[in-house]
């Protein structure tokens, strides 16, 4: 019999991540796929899932049938919310095992190397955990519309509020207005709309490096929308840390680029991450097939 695989999982609105080791923890191949966010598509989560999966195998030089050694840890976004776990508990999956959690979980595990500590996560979304001794105190991570200030896809979403606000006189027209314009192909209001009245988060996000750019630029209205932002992610680090995280990390996509604008006595006490969530994801499967 064939010795078992694992892998770890981390989806999110933006991409699914995949690290494979064999039984001794060597990495056997890493790999990404598209958005995995049951909570958004939940076809589309099975989806990049397998996809991602897939990939890290060939990449690893296995075939499609050694999928059936895999113990997957998988964490994504999305199922805190009861009734997309549980439509992900009733996945028929095709491997040996699957341990499901949450993408914050699997990060705090894997910037803390399993140790107790705390993360802020800046991605498409924005969220913030404190695991300590196997107990979670999660805040934030409410989803678009609700929550995720500070997130690329919040700040996308302002800066077309802005553009919006401009092209109809109410507010100044900036930089930031013709970034918008540029990045969306649109010429007016009605275009901009168009664009983005039902547009996903991920596709708001797609515009938060344009807000960076133009507040470099000294746009100060860029510039406003990203320290709003960078008080929030401070309020909500700072509240982590009150409760006694030894260790703080800010991990995701938009980590390095928010990080200079948030409150000095949170920057201060910021750490690398040790490790990615996916390795995180590994961990958590492997103490619970060991338990």
């Amino acid at each position: 019999m064939k010795a078992p695989l694992f892998i770890g999982i981390d989806g999110g609105g933006t991409k699914c991540k995949a690290r494979l080791e064999d039984a001794a923890g060597n990495v056997l191949a890493t790999s990404v796929a598209g958005p995995a966010n049951p909570a958004r598509d939940f076809s589309q989560t099975l989806h990049s899932i397998e996809q991602a999966v897939m990939a890290a195998l060939i990449q690893a030089g296995l075939s499609s049938d050694d999928i059936n050694r895999i113990h997957a840890g998988i964490g994504l976004a999305g199922v805190n919310l009861p009734v997309y776990r549980d439509k992900m508990l009733q996945w028929q999956h095709p491997f040996i095992s699957m341990h499901l959690t949450t993408d914050l979980h699997i990060a705090a595990l894997g910037a803390h190397n399993g140790e107790n500590g705390a993360i802020v996560i800046v991605g498409t979304g924005s969220s913030g955990v404190y695991l300590r001794d196997h107990l979670q105190l999660e805040m934030g991570g409410h989803g678009f519309g609700l929550g995720d200030k500070g997130s690329g896809a919040w700040l996308g979403n302002q800066a077309v509020r802005h553009c919006l606000e401009s092209l109809d006189g109410l507010t100044a027209h900036t930089l930031l207005t013709e970034a918008v314009l540029a990045h969306s192909g649109s010429r007016n209001s009605a275009e901009l709309v168009q664009r983005y009245l039902t547009a996903r988060p991920a596709e708001f996000a797609s515009l938060a490096p344009q807000v960076f750019a133009c507040a470099e630029q000294d746009d100060p209205i860029a510039h406003a929308i990203i320290l709003d932002g960078a008080d929030y992610l401070s309020r909500l680090a700072a509240k982590l840390r009150e409760q006694g995280a030894p260790r703080l990390s800010f991990i995701g996509g938009l980590a390095h680029k928010i990080t200079p604008y948030l409150h000095a006595t949170v920057q201060q006490f910021i750490q690398p991450a040790q490790f990615a969530p996916e390795y995180g994801a590994i961990l958590f499967c492997r103490e619970d097939v060991n338990e």
